[in-house]
């Protein structure tokens, strides 16, 4: 290599100078040399005259006159052959060309290298169209032989250089750094620092920008001239020779040029050369723009591409629409950072592109594909689209620029997919298969031939793909109808939904490993799906595309044509319906979906309408699991068809509302029969070995015969989700089965809060609203499985006390500071969601507390009396010695205590079995501080306060403002806790509210009306509905009238008239005449005796009884059950709730007991007329207690009319008025039914004031039994925003539980009611009527 004259060493040192001056400003900052370097090495990314520079010139054509010729002559030699498979890749092409530049003997001379490195740098840059230059060709310099040589004379050159200009720097530094500012060297040391490199040198960052592109700068007059040149009138040897030197050209200087318009031209112009060297050059040129230019500028280079429809080399016009493609892919990433204008520019063009059609006129080949075709066999799934679209930036301007000018390439897209449609039902109808380019080409081999159904097929999947992505959007949506030429109507947005249904069926046939191949295929079944999958998770674009009525016929035809056996036309039947279910399981998830699927597209005229899909779809599914489709008899799939619409059922059956349309089809009994004979194909499985291999004993077969039986069992529990269903589920024998599989899915999850278990819970808290499947939660067992309660026990037990064995505890757990522990909060809801009354009867009645005289600290509770035993009833020092957590442990127990004493039946039971106020006082007695002159105060601590709470509670009957309640917490200053404690009876006054003076009415023309009516009826025909609305004209405007002796006289009246009238008594009465003689043979249990207490306590509190009260409500209450007696049917069952007399107690009678101030024989008579209407079913709980009146299958579960009626139609009125309420208790775990239970059982004591409870009772017998169903809804909106605020803390159950209805007036809500009675009441009440058929 040639050495460095002094003359170049000169020339060197003037352009360093001028250099290093240019930045001196930046550098005589830095505070140290190093800091100096730091501002070279980054010059270029912080100076815009960077390139400007002449020793960056002199460096970039020093470079390139020595070794760029030798890489790019290289380079070309590897582009010619073509030989993609050896050299592919940035790095692998790097490689090759080093080790062949290496291998050449010919790099002998200056010359040589210097040839083949600029053939080779130029070849590569072109072939790398989508890599970045910077540092490539450094990369590969740093290999070949010759380069250290260079390296070496230039290092030597500039180190002289340097070490002149740094002696120089350093005077100049030191003269200047007392003028400097401190604050000025500090801004500059951190931007110094901030911008340094973790380069090894900075002479090797120079190397790595000198080498990092080589070329030539010109000045415009050069352009100029090249561009001249350049004109195809030019010869050829002009031209190639023009391009060369452009090639060598800086991109940006050329794209900023004045001549670029020209250039530009003759470049289009050029593409149709027939030289394909020529035009191969002329797009690495484009490929180097693209990949070297910032985005402004690649944007020119973009929308000068296109393409010659004349010209025939699909191989180069491929190459050119690839390029395009990629620049659509990486485009939309960056084209935000850049004005609107930019992006316009290039969106239009390729829409202009796009829709470039035949001309009939034209000289071109006959065999004319538009650049689509292109573009769509490169990009099949037209993913540049889904990128555009994708953002709203970009969006918004391409449906401007569809809409208004460019409508064609919708309509093309449209009429592509009508023609696929019309090809493949053709080819279906002759009972030939379409072809399908997915499972041709399936194994990715490569392909270079493409016959013309194969181009058309891969434009329809473009197309497709384009349309999907399209109706996504809201403005897509609004481009259609559209016209085409080849139709007369215009095709609107429900016909292309209609059409891509159609698609699914006639998708070419697949072979069982196509089917079970995990690939990416382009069948239009698979196509559609994804598009409609994707649809059904948009809001807005499932309601305008999916929920039609057309539609819905659509997705429905296969199966009704198998219902009716007409022929079929469908490739691949199984395949076909399993997507139709996918499609349908999707639509009946949304709400709006699922009304489409019960009502069709109106509501209100097609609850009737047999035709609506619920009903295709249920009777098909009855026909799948009685195996009545023979064309799917004998199918390997009919297990995964059938699974697939058992589940598009369940989707509409965990409904209230899509239960009652599926319950005249008894689905359940189908299920249930499905279900017992694979109980029993499963029951010959062998028993799995442990350790032996998966090949084993259990054959595929089997295998699929448990799947088949999980996928029953549940759908069978998803019954549940209703109280109906819950009811329905009893009847198939499944209960205690379903229980158990519940619990294996569940207990999987115990401790974690995701959003799937919410389904769970409510299922949960369904069950245990009813005694059947309470008990089958209590003892569910199987192989391995413990009982669901005690399982939850343990996990609970193991939060509170001891942990597990096999927890290693490595420090001591952290103080709880709130009353229940974080990590025992969700057990603790979990047991109030178990706890019903229900529940606590089974498990606990006649059950002692074990009150052992040693507890071991290892000695586990495992069910819900030792639960009790342990942290609720400590009367012993065992039981609090045998606790790690004493404090902690029994305020979770007293506060469970508390919330269970809300449901009055539940504070009888553990009253009379455990007496647990007696407990609580002794705890409260002992609980002092000593004095010498005996006991002294009570120790105001987190147990005493607790206890206080639970006394005053369970002791005291009364709505909002008839007690008052302790508060459970202290307060700042002297007095932190007010509230009185005392450790025996009676209650201090200061929890008793003042009871409300009685007001005197004055004479009332509506309430004599009234009365009037009552007392002489007459013939009138519609007495009975002149007798309501003059109820609720008196309701509205005086509602305090309906008290006392007057709602007594007025309930009497129209009670009796109604039970006179055959035509308005329900249940048919023999006579019954009570005597003390009869009366004396029954004793009262020791629940009833202490309701009894309670209600003469409350009733005293009132002012409406007097002495000797307990006496008639004695009297009452024997012969009530003495007459209801007669009516009882005898049943053998293992349930306690069914083995004697009603297990609660009577609510309802000691409520009428009280309206009719204690008078024993009227209120005797009262409710023996009032027990011969319906209404008495329903607000008299203890009425159809084992009754004859109800079918034998509904005693036996136990279940009472009241959970599977009225709590039912709560529920399915509470989704449809208050929908953020019913999602408030779904997302808490809890049924709304089960507080509703608790509600009308109890006929709202302590929940509302007395005066309330006797309008709720009045309001339910005067305008009908729904009107209790309308009451609970009316309490819920008046809850609303308790709900959801207690919703978001997590304690819903605990708040419903616990609060009185603060504020609620039944007369506030009348109009309301109304309003409901209007819309429900004719289902309301047929649903009613028919409590007494038995259920399908």
């Amino acid at each position: 290599m040639s050495q460095f004259t002094n003359e170049d060493e000169a020339m060197i040192q003037s352009m360093l100078r001028q250099l290093l001056q240019s930045v001196k400003e930046k550098i005589t900052g830095a505070p140290s040399v190093e800091c100096a370097e730091e501002i070279l090495l980054h010059l270029e990314e912080t100076d815009e005259n960077f390139h400007n520079y002449e020793f960056v010139k002199y460096l970039r054509q020093y470079i390139n006159n020595t070794l760029g010729s030798v890489i790019e002559e290289e380079s070309e030699k590897c582009t010619s052959a073509q030989n993609q498979s050896e050299v592919s890749g940035y790095d692998t092409l790097v490689q090759h060309v080093t080790k062949k530049t290496r291998e050449s003997m010919q790099l002998t001379t200056e010359e040589e290298l210097k040839n083949k490195l600029t053939t080779i740098r130029t070849d590569l840059l072109s072939q790398a169209q989508i890599f970045p230059s910077n540092g490539f060709t450094f990369f590969l310099l740093k290999n070949l032989s010759g380069y250290r040589e260079m390296m070496h004379a230039l290092k030597n050159v500039m180190m002289v250089v340097v070490e002149s200009l740094i002696n120089k720097f350093e005077e100049d530094r030191m003269c200047n750094k007392e003028v400097d500012s401190k604050t000025k060297k500090k801004c500059q040391s951190d931007y110094y620092t901030d911008n340094c490199s973790d380069s090894d040198s900075s002479f090797n960052h120079v190397n790595a920008f000198s080498l990092s592109e080589s070329y030539t700068f010109m000045s415009q007059e050069q352009l100029q001239l090249l561009v001249e040149k350049l004109d195809p009138i030019q010869p050829k040897e002009v031209r190639q020779e023009a391009l060369q030197t452009l090639c060598l050209a800086p991109p940006t200087d050329v794209l900023n040029s004045e001549c670029w318009p020209n250039l530009r031209k003759h470049l289009t112009m050029s593409l149709s050369d027939p030289d394909a060297i020529f035009s191969e050059k002329i797009l690495r040129f484009y490929a180097k723009t693209f990949s070297s230019s910032p985005f402004n500028m690649t944007r020119e280079v973009y929308t000068s591409l296109g393409l010659d429809v004349s010209n025939a080399d699909i191989n180069h016009i491929l190459k050119k629409v690839r390029l395009l493609n990629e620049y659509q892919k990486e485009a939309p990433s960056s084209w935000i950072r850049y004005p609107e204008k930019y992006m316009e520019e290039i969106v239009e063009s390729t829409l202009s592109l796009l829709s470039v059609k035949h001309d009939p006129n034209h000289p071109a080949s006959p065999d004319f594909l538009s650049p689509i075709y292109f573009l769509a066999l490169l990009d099949i799934k037209a993913i540049w689209f889904k990128k555009w679209m994708h953002a709203h930036y970009s969006r918004t301007v391409i449906l401007r620029l569809l809409e208004k000018k460019y409508k064609s390439l919708i309509n093309a897209a449209v009429q592509q997919c009508l023609d696929y449609f019309e090809f493949c039902k053709t080819a279906v109808s002759k009972t030939s298969r379409a072809n399908d380019f997915s499972q041709q080409h399936s194994n990715n081999e490569q392909k270079c031939f493409y016959t013309g159904s194969e181009l058309q097929y891969i434009y329809f999947v473009h197309s497709l793909c384009l349309l999907g992505r399209l109706l996504i959007y809201k403005q897509g949506r609004n481009l259609f109808p559209v016209q085409l030429k080849t139709k007369k109507d215009c095709i609107s947005l429900t016909d292309l939904l209609v059409l891509f249904t159609q698609l699914i069926y006639y998708s070419p046939s697949y072979s069982k490993a196509a089917l079970t191949a995990h690939t990416d295929n382009y069948s239009p079944a698979s196509l559609v799906m994804e598009i409609l999958q994707v649809f059904c998770d948009q809001t807005g674009c499932a309601a305008d595309c999916l929920y039609t009525d057309a539609v819905m016929d659509a997705l429905l035809d296969p199966l009704r044509s198998l219902l009716n056996g007409t022929e079929v036309y469908i490739n691949c039947l199984e395949t076909t319906l399993i997507d139709v279910a996918d499609i349908l399981a999707r639509i009946a998830a949304a709400e709006d979906g699922l009304s489409v699927l019960l009502y069709g597209g109106n509501k209100n005229s097609a609850k009737e309408n047999s035709s609506t899909a619920v009903h295709v779809i249920v009777q098909f599914t009855k026909k799948l699991l009685h195996d009545d489709i023979s064309l799917l008899s004998g199918s390997e799939l009919l297990q995964v068809v059938k699974g697939a619409f058992i589940f598009v059922c369940r989707q509409m059956y965990r409904t209230c509302e899509g239960l009652q349309m599926l319950i005249p089809y008894g689905l359940h009994e189908s299920i249930g029969e499905a279900w017992k004979k694979a109980n029993l194909l499963s029951e010959r499985v062998p028993t799995p070995v442990a350790g032996a291999g998966s090949t084993s004993s259990i054959s595929v077969d089997s295998k699929n015969v448990l799947l088949w039986e999980e996928t029953l069992l549940d759908a069978l529990v998803n019954f549940s989700a209703t109280p109906k269903g819950l009811f329905l589920l009893h009847s198939t024998g499944a209960m205690s089965d379903c229980v158990s599989f519940m619990f294996n899915s569940l207990s999987k999850n115990l401790q974690t809060n995701e959003c799937e278990e919410f389904g769970n819970e409510v299922i949960v808290a369904q069950m245990a609203t009813t005694p059947t499947a309470a008990l089958a939660l209590q003892s569910s067992e199987q192989i391995s499985i413990l009982g669901f309660i005690k399982a939850f026990v343990t996990e609970l037990w193991a939060l509170l006390e001891c942990g597990k064995d096999d927890v290693r505890i490595t420090q001591p757990k952290s103080t709880p500071v709130d009353p229940i522990d974080q990590s025992c909060q969700k057990f603790f809801l979990y047991l109030i969601n178990l706890l019903t009354y229900p529940a606590v009867f089974e498990l606990l009645s006649k059950q002692d507390i074990p009150n052992k005289p040693v507890y071991s600290h290892r000695e586990v509770p495992t069910d819900i009396i030792s639960i009790i035993d342990r942290i609720i009833i400590l009367n012993s020092e065992a039981k609090i010695h045998s606790l790690f957590n004493y404090e902690q442990s029994h305020v979770f127990g007293l506060r469970l205590l508390n919330v269970l004493c809300c449901e009055l039946n539940t504070l009888l039971l553990l009253e009379a079995q455990y007496k647990v106020s007696q407990v609580l006082l002794t705890a409260q007695e002992e609980n002092v501080t000593e004095t010498s002159e005996g006991p002294g105060d009570f120790i105001v601590d987190s147990l005493s306060v607790e206890r206080n709470h639970v006394l005053v509670r369970i002791n005291l009957i009364g709505g909002p403002q008839e007690r008052i309640l302790p508060l459970r917490g202290l307060d700042k200053g002297s007095d932190p806790y007010p509230w009185p404690m005392f450790s025996s009876f009676p209650l201090p006054k200061c929890y008793l509210a003042e009871v409300p003076r009685k007001t005197e009415f004055r004479q009332d023309k509506d309430l004599e009306k009234l009365l009037s009516i009552l007392k002489n009826p007459g013939e009138q025909t519609e007495w009975a509905e002149i007798c309501r609305r003059q109820f609720c004209k008196i309701m509205k405007a005086r509602p305090e009238i309906f008290s006392g002796t007057i709602l007594a006289e007025l309930i009497q009246k129209f009670v009796l008239h109604l039970s006179e009238s055959r035509s308005n008594c329900y249940f048919s009465m023999g006579s019954y005449e009570a005597t003390d003689a009869d009366v004396k043979k029954e004793s009262l249990s020791s629940v009833q005796q202490l309701g009894i207490e309670m209600t003469v306590r409350y009733g005293k509190y009132l002012n409406l009884l007097k002495e000797h009260a307990e006496n008639e409500l004695c009297f009452v209450l024997m012969n009530c059950e003495q007459f209801l007696k007669q009516q009882q049917r005898t049943v053998v069952s293992s349930l306690r709730c069914l083995q004697g007399r009603y297990a609660g107690y009577d609510w309802f009678a000691s409520s009428a007991f009280l309206i009719m101030s204690g008078d024993g024989k009227k209120t005797l008579t009262f409710l023996q007329q009032f027990s011969r209407l319906l209404v008495s079913a329903f607000l008299w709980v203890p009425r159809l207690h084992m009754s004859m009146h109800l079918p034998i299958t509904t005693v036996e579960s136990g279940i009472h009319p009241v959970y599977f009626c009225s709590a039912h139609h709560i529920e399915m009125l509470l989704k449809a008025e208050l929908p953020l309420v019913f999602s408030a208790f779904h997302m808490s775990g809890f049924s709304p039914s089960q507080i509703c239970l608790q509600w009308i059982t109890q006929c709202f004591w302590n929940y509302m004031d007395w005066s309330e409870i006797c309008h709720y009772i009045a309001t339910c017998i005067f305008l009908g039994p729904d009107y209790q169903v309308y009451m609970c809804i009316s309490v819920f909106r008046h809850l609303q925003q308790d709900i959801l605020k207690h919703t978001e803390a997590q304690d819903l159950q605990v708040f419903l539980k616990e609060e009185a209805l603060h504020g609620f007036r039944v007369t506030d809500y009348l109009e309301y009611m109304e309003s409901l009675e209007v819309i429900y009441r004719p289902v309301l009440l047929k649903d009613m009527r028919n409590i007494t058929v038995q259920n399908r």
